[in-house]
Parts: C-alpha cells; sequence; structure tokens
C-alpha cells in the first residue's frame, strides 16, 4: 500500500511497527502468524491453562507449586535411584545468573521504573494535564475490566486479541486506513469548525464588554 493511503504520521508497515526484522524470528512474526506454528501453540497453551484453572478450580500459585513438587519429586528420585544403581545422575545443568545478566536486568528495570516514577511526579505536581487525563482514564478502564474478569481470563482475552487484531488490520490494511483517514479528515474539519465557532464567541463576548 502506497504511503498516501496511510493514516498520517504512519509510514512504516504494521510488521515494523511491531519491531519486526529479518534476521530472526521476532514478536512481530508471532503476533501477525507469520510463524503459525508458534502462534498456535501459544494461543493452544494458554487456552489449555485456561480450562484447566477454571475446571479444577486451582489458582496460579497451587499449581506452580503443585508442578514444582511433582518435578523436584522426580528429580530426587532419579537422583537417588541413580546413585544406587550406579547410573548417571538427571541431566541437569548448573543453573546460575551471571553478574553482566543481572546488572543489564538492573538497567532495564531501572530506566522503566524511572520512567514511571518521572510520569507520576509530573501529574502529581500538575505538570502535565493531558498525561493525567491518559493515566486516570486508563486506570479506570482496567478498573471495570478488573471487577468483571478475575487476571487469567484478563490474560487469555489479552493474548486472543494481541493474536487476532494486528493480523486481521494487516489484511484488511488498505480498507481500514480508507476509512479511517476518512473519520481523520472529518474529525479535523469538525475541530476547525469549533475553533471558529469559539472564536467568534471570544470576539462576540470582547465586543459587548467594549459596548458596555
Amino acid at each position: 500500500m502506497g504511503s498516501s493511503a496511510r493514516l498520517p504520521g504512519r509510514e512504516r508497515s504494521v510488521h515494523e511497527i511491531l519491531g519486526g526484522g529479518i534476521v530472526c524470528v521476532t514478536v512481530a512474526d508471532v503476533v501477525l502468524w507469520r510463524r503459525r506454528d508458534v502462534s498456535i501453540g501459544i494461543l493452544l497453551g494458554m487456552l489449555a491453562a485456561w480450562l484447566i484453572f477454571e475446571i479444577s478450580g486451582y489458582t496460579l500459585l497451587s499449581f506452580v507449586s503443585n508442578v514444582l513438587l511433582l518435578l523436584i519429586s522426580i528429580l530426587f528420585t532419579w537422583a537417588k535411584a541413580a546413585a544406587i544403581l550406579n547410573r548417571l545422575p538427571p541431566p541437569i545443568p548448573e543453573m546460575c545468573l551471571t553478574e553482566e545478566v543481572m546488572n543489564e536486568a538492573a538497567v532495564l528495570v531501572r530506566s522503566h521504573v524511572n520512567m514511571v516514577l518521572l510520569a507520576f511526579y509530573d501529574v502529581a505536581l500538575g505538570k502535565d494535564s493531558k498525561l493525567f487525563y491518559r493515566v486516570a482514564i486508563s486506570l479506570w478502564l482496567i478498573s471495570i475490566i478488573g471487577s468483571l474478569s478475575d487476571f487469567l481470563t484478563l490474560v487469555y482475552t489479552s493474548l486472543v486479541i494481541i493474536l487476532t487484531i494486528p493480523v486481521l488490520y494487516e489484511k484488511y490494511e488498505d480498507f481500514i486506513d480508507r476509512y479511517m483517514k476518512l473519520a481523520y479528515m472529518e474529525v479535523q474539519m469538525y475541530k476547525r469548525m469549533y475553533a471558529e465557532y469559539l472564536r467568534k464567541v471570544k470576539n462576540w463576548i470582547l465586543e459587548k464588554k467594549k459596548l458596555s
């Protein structure tokens, strides 16, 4: 699709916006179903987890604890039996977090936390009204959605949306962008009309004040 048909300010494709690359498999390839096996696996895995939790009544914490208990019991029994029978122990690699990995993770977490704290500081001191309204509306919507659904259902629903909306938009990009562009132009027209009307009202008020 030519750039003239796209929405104002969007010159990149959906794949590029989602961080798509050429060298390796990226999140964009999964979200846009260019790796169908991975996308289907993630969707079916999350569906299976959702059904297990909904049917069995397990909570996430109890499920993870039981799985880890079963895993560590199997490995412990295997290791003891291997020692008695002179067999090889379980092939478990040594697990260790290097200082370099921890430093990179700390830098990443620090940068994101600082961004959140800076935004909170600006909102708390009334420096950014637009940011305040965006944050307030976002928190209000999250509160409403959270009251209507549990966490696991919300995660599964979000995953379904992530794996359907972008690929549908990419497939019907011409059609959607055409109508969104028309809607954008209409909004701009009403915005100019409102500005003109507001200017006339201000001029009328000023004239009234001068006459009085």
